[in-house]
């Protein structure tokens, strides 16, 4: 099918990779602008325009789709059908309707649930232990069209959204080159959504990545993993400082206040309900290291408060 590709970041060049396999014809790429990198600021291109342009594909970066600036190209390019995965724009009616066969999006939940930004990430910081992709018909609503295809996935109990993250993109780019030629051949059925099941996703920042030790042991467990590999969950200790925590494991309590060190091989903490191992934490201005390790720094011992 002529494909008309619109996305961005390494998920999205991970299915434009799987559709030039599948044999499609990528008539164009749609995607963000290049954005300084790292703190020498380097300007560095999206992952999706890296692909396009290894397999000589025409790449394209408006700073938006909505003024219509883009909609004669569009036309020119002739797609028969627009894919897109974690573009970053809002598409407008004129594009939506271009070609023959409307605009697909893939969304990394189950739709109506998690629509937003950041999906894979609420679904892990929820708890909840299962999780899947959608192939969606656009509209002109956020994650709001008809849904084509839907499959399930399993959340693992110790998994963090990172590692999620790279399952979910390779059961999306599988499903999506499954779904195309099943839209060409008019085999599916959209089922609309519905939408007062509907929840939100919205993007993590590093305020929201804080927890706190009077909150449960399974919450704080969640937080951590679902903030891996970023921002990070953090909490501050009684003496003020900082510490991200990029492992932890809940075990039972036995009523201790929340803060309490339980142990400190590994090094082990009360909670509202039950008490966290902190395993691998990064104090304030210091290197990664191991909970233990971090409790001989502070030379805690058990009863002391964190």
């Amino acid at each position: 099918m002529r494909i008309l590709f619109m996305g961005t970041p390494d998920i999205a060049a991970e299915c434009l990779k799987a559709l030039y396999a599948a044999g499609h014809d990528i008539c164009g790429v749609y995607t963000r602008r290049d954005k300084p990198v790292g703190r020498k600021q380097v300007l560095t291109a999206p992952p999706v325009k890296e692909v396009a342009l290894e397999h000589g594909t025409p790449v394209f970066q408006p700073r938006t789709l909505r003024d219509g600036g883009e909609d004669a190209n569009i036309q020119a390019l002739a797609p028969e059908l627009i894919v897109v995965v974690a573009y970053g724009c809002i598409l407008p009616a004129s594009v939506l309707q271009a070609p023959r066969y409307g605009c697909i999006n893939l969304h990394v939940s189950l739709l109506p649930k998690y629509r937003g930004s950041a999906p894979v990430q609420w679904a892990v910081l929820n708890g909840d232990t299962e999780t899947g992709v959608s192939i969606m018909q656009m509209d002109e609503g956020l994650d709001t069209g008809d849904v084509l295809v839907c499959e399930k996935m399993a959340i693992g109990p110790e998994e963090t959204s990172g590692e999620l993250f790279d399952r979910v993109t390779a059961v999306g780019a599988r499903v999506l080159c499954e779904t195309i030629p099943q839209i060409a051949a008019g085999t599916l059925r959209p089922q609309p959504q519905d939408h007062a099941h509907a929840t939100l996703a919205p993007m993590l920042d590093k305020e929201l990545a804080e927890f706190r030790l009077t909150d449960s042991a399974a919450h704080i467990h969640d937080w951590v993993r679902g903030m891996n590999p970023w921002p990070m969950a953090w909490f501050t200790t009684s003496g003020g400082k900082k510490v991200k925590v990029t492992e932890c494991r809940t075990v039972p309590s036995h009523g201790e206040a929340p803060g309490t060190v339980l142990a400190t091989r590994p090094l082990t903490v009360a909670c509202a309900e039950g008490a966290i191992q902190l395993l691998h934490v990064v104090p304030e201005g210091k290197k990664p290291m191991d909970g233990t390790s971090f409790a001989a720094g502070l030379r805690l011992k058990a009863g002391d408060c964190l």
